[in-house]
């Protein structure tokens, strides 16, 4: 499901006062960690996720994370990336329709 600009920046928004839950680190991006943060964004549908990866590497890794859990970027500055995913059974965060 591809967000609109409107409904982006309202993400943006809500993100701003979040805090990572998963962070991804020097080992890289393994299983385990892919897992965590399928589970996060079941359980919240935005959040925040801590990339300490090499800056060269970072929009790769936040790629992979994106095409492997189904959630849609909504921003990324620095080390952290804010992600979206809509949990049909039970949602959570509101959108504005467009």
């Amino acid at each position: 499901m591809p967000l609109s600009k409107p409904q982006k920046n309202h993400l943006r928004a809500l993100g701003h006062h979040l805090r990572p839950v998963v962070w991804v680190g020097q080992h890289g991006l393994r299983d385990s960690v892919l897992a965590e943060i399928d589970q996060a964004l079941e359980a919240h549908e935005l959040i925040k996720v801590k990339l300490a990866a090499a800056r060269e590497t970072r929009s790769d890794v936040a790629s992979r994370i994106c095409a492997q859990t189904g959630a849609e970027p909504v921003h990324s500055i620095g080390q952290i990336i804010v992600l979206f995913r809509r949990n049909q059974a039970r949602q959570r965060v509101a959108l504005p329709s467009d």
